[in-house]
Formats: C-alpha cells, sequence, structure tokens
C-alpha cells in the first residue's frame, strides 16, 4: 500500500526527467510535496553493532524512518571495520574513521550530483581524493589537548562536464553547504551515549 506521502511525491511528478541518473521530476515532486507537508521530511536512520575481538567489529544497517511510514529493506548492508597490523588489528575491514571518509565522499558526491541535476548541469565524471590528520596521543589518552579525531579533513574534487570552471566551483561549494555528512562532520552534533540493561 502506497503511503500518504508516497501518494503527495508522486501526485507533484508530471513527467520524467533524468538528468546525471536522478530522477529530476521526483526530486521536484519531492520538493513540492514537503512544502505542503513538513512531515515528510523527517527521517530518522539506524544502525546496530556487534564486537567480534580485538579492533574488529560489525555495523548493520537495515530499517529506517522517513515519508511519514517505516522502511525495512529487503536485505541488510554490513561494515565489517577494523585496525591495520600497525594498529594491533588485523585489518578485516577498514578502519572507523576511514569509514568517516567514506561516508563524507559519499555525502558530498551526491549532494553535488543531485544540486547539478536540478540544476539542468550534466556530469561526466566526479573523482574525489581525501586524506585526514589524525594524531594519537587523544585515543591513547597521552595528551589531553590533543584531539581524539581528525585535527582536519582535506578534500579535493576532479569534475568533469560540460560547464565553466565557476559554475563546478560553484557546485562544489553547494555540496558542502547541503552535504549532512559535511554538517555532522564540522559543526557539533550532540550524540547521547547510555548503558543499556
Amino acid at each position: 500500500m502506497i503511503s500518504c506521502a508516497m501518494n503527495q511525491i508522486n501526485q507533484q511528478i508530471k513527467k520524467e526527467q533524468i538528468v546525471n541518473g536522478v530522477n529530476v521530476s521526483k526530486l521536484f515532486g519531492t520538493v513540492e510535496a514537503i512544502k505542503g507537508n513538513p512531515e515528510i521530511a523527517k527521517f530518522n536512520f539506524k544502525a546496530k553493532g556487534k564486537w567480534i575481538n580485538g579492533g574488529y567489529n560489525r555495523t548493520t544497517i537495515n530499517e529506517f524512518y522517513g515519508a511519514c511510514q517505516n522502511f525495512q529493506r529487503s536485505q541488510s548492508f554490513v561494515f565489517e571495520k577494523d585496525e591495520p597490523p600497525v594498529l594491533l588489528g588485523e585489518d578485516h575491514g577498514a578502519n572507523p574513521v576511514e569509514y568517516v571518509l567514506a561516508a563524507l565522499d559519499g555525502c558530498l558526491i551526491t549532494s553535488l550530483i543531485y544540486h547539478a541535476a536540478a540544476k539542468g548541469i550534466k556530469i561526466d565524471e566526479v573523482e574525489t581524493s581525501f586524506s585526514g590528520d589524525l594524531n594519537l596521543h587523544g585515543f591513547l589518552g597521552l595528551d589531553e589537548n590533543t584531539r581524539n579525531g581528525y585535527d582536519k579533513i582535506k578534500v579535493e574534487f576532479k569534475i568533469k562536464a560540460d560547464a565553466p570552471k565557476e559554475k563546478l566551483q560553484e557546485l562544489v561549494q553547494l555540496a558542502q553547504k547541503r552535504s549532512p555528512v559535511f554538517d555532522i562532520v564540522s559543526h557539533s552534533t550532540p550524540v547521547e551515549v547510555s548503558l543499556k540493561e
């Protein structure tokens, strides 16, 4: 059964237009539906974690809430995390701070592509490069003045498109402005941690 929210979104779609693999008709239909019912815009994403051994742990992603309904995927996504041997792990997966770079990468690219599509700018190719500086003094508790996390993250975009450099620079700025993960990483987000019995 299609929810009320999805009906509202679908009613906004006149004809289908695809740019950069993004259904721009649905994108604008979603925007109009949200303007008509702001509750559609509220989402809640969830993750479940399990420790395996040493630095090795696993996160499973499946259900989420959005567009006024609960969603259950047909297949869960599983993220294996570990540390490299130099950090006493066995390299079963990228480490958590590398996953932060991956999340930021994915969100910046998606934000850039969606906003380019909305503006009718066709993108042929996007490549990114990320690096993050981190000092173990914080994590190991050796210096209380050293951050536990990244001191700085550097991001480089390489974009191939039929658009002037100024337009591409605007898209990079817009991706930063609208990316949820960029916002999470660059601004303090309250995190509530508790011990469950």
